[in-house]
């Protein structure tokens, strides 16, 4: 059997959308067994996250791919006593338990760090929370629309100024809060495997999002004025503008950030004219008159393509790009050379290309992506690993523990 960095780890993913199961998914990449622990009935919402309004239509479940391959299902009814006895000895087995269970959940039924140590002292309990482990948010629910883009500020900050707040795109907090567990449940074991002692890991959406806004909120936590900020960004720099193209595409120009590359990108644009115009003539009067100056620099580009002024600001080393269409990425040579789309060897997944983690460590390889599996497909054989008799596992199963 191949061996994996992770393999023979043992890990709980009983948790729902989407975070924490995203943590789950890139340890099972790396080898570990996860054992996904859903609820009787429709099983973790992640399920059915690709049928909603606000995501594109598709023949496959794509979502659930995405973050329940290579795990195995299994169906646990907690609030009945069997349930948790089921999972009790799951625990005292298992390497990592991963939850992002409301704590009025994780109080009624016995699922706190404390209630599980008690069990397995070596456990690396990992737990995710929408605003924190402490204060009065602790007990309130949330997603990453709530907690991870509008409560942290990035739905405020991320808007044209005079505009309404934009709406974030689905799960988009939460894959990067995976990639947050994930770090601190690594570095849990590796705590463990230095000391034999297990810890618990947590982190919220609402800390993620703080630190992905952290290039503005940590200039505001330092005392900055951010009235003026806010007055000065009202109107874009001329190099933070974005400037639409003949074919109807944008160019992003935001690295250009000197004046020594804004003179290079006007030889580019052969604009250098501009500088004879008095309003623009010197840097402040230049930052003054932005709108303006801005305003010229579009009337040139909207006269060529996205690829002809990307060659031309290519020949003169200049960073500047096409801002992507996420249709794009299914063909990029970029992305699909770096393998961060692959196509699934498991056909039955029935998606052509998988977005892959962004975690890549030279030398340890991946697991072959393997389908999701359908609710509770793994029950039987999970509690026949824990010593369970046919008899009783068809018994628990027509009384609906399982």
């Amino acid at each position: 059997m191949d061996q994996y960095l992770f393999s023979g780890l043992k890990v709980i993913d009983c948790a729902t959308v989407i975070a924490a199961p995203a943590a789950a998914m890139i340890l099972a990449d790396f080898g570990a067994e996860v054992i996904k622990v859903e609820q009787p009935g429709a099983g973790d919402m992640l399920r059915i996250i690709s049928d909603i309004p606000t995501t594109p239509d598709a023949e496959s479940d794509w979502a659930w791919q995405l973050d329940g391959r290579n795990k195995r299902s299994l169906v646990l009814d907690l609030k009945r006593r069997e349930g948790k006895e089921i999972l009790d000895k799951l625990v005292g087995q298992c390497d990592v338990f991963i939850t992002n269970q409301p704590y009025s959940v994780r109080e009624t039924l016995g699922l706190c760090y404390d209630d599980l140590r008690a069990l397995n002292p070596a456990l690396i309990y990992a737990s995710l929370t929408a605003y924190g482990e402490r204060g009065p948010e602790r007990y309130r629910k949330g997603f990453d629309q709530l907690a991870y883009w509008a409560r942290s500020g990035l739905m405020d900050l991320m808007r044209a100024p005079d505009t309404v707040p934009t709406q974030g795109l689905p799960g988009m907090g939460d894959h990067p809060t995976g990639v947050t567990l994930y770090a601190g449940i690594v570095t849990a074991l590796l705590k463990r495997e230095r000391t034999g002692e297990g810890s618990m890991v947590h982190t919220s959406l609402l800390a993620n999002g703080l630190w992905s806004a952290a290039g503005v909120a940590q200039g505001a936590m330092a005392a900055g004025d951010m009235p003026a900020y806010r007055e000065r960004n009202r109107v874009n720099s001329v190099m933070f503008r974005v400037y639409r193209t003949s074919d109807d595409r944008w160019l992003q120009f935001n690295m250009v950030r000197n004046e020594e590359m804004f003179s290079t990108a006007l030889i580019g644009l052969e604009a250098e004219h501009l500088l004879a115009d008095e309003r623009f003539a010197a840097p402040e009067d230049a930052w003054e008159n932005r709108e303006a100056l801005g305003d010229k620099i579009q009337a040139i580009i909207a006269q060529k393509t996205s690829a002809e002024w990307l060659s031309i600001f290519a020949d003169l080393d200049l960073p500047v790009n096409r801002v992507a269409v996420v249709e794009e990425a299914a063909t990029d040579r970029q992305v699909l050379e770096n393998e961060m789309a692959v196509a699934p060897a498991d056909k039955s997944m029935n998606v052509p290309l998988l977005l892959n983690h962004p975690i890549k460590v030279a030398g340890v390889p991946q697991v072959d992506a393997r389908r999701a599996p359908e609710l509770g497909e793994h029950g039987a054989e999970v509690l026949r690993e824990l010593g369970y008799a046919d008899a009783r596992i068809v018994e628990l199963q027509a009384r609906g523990v399982i």
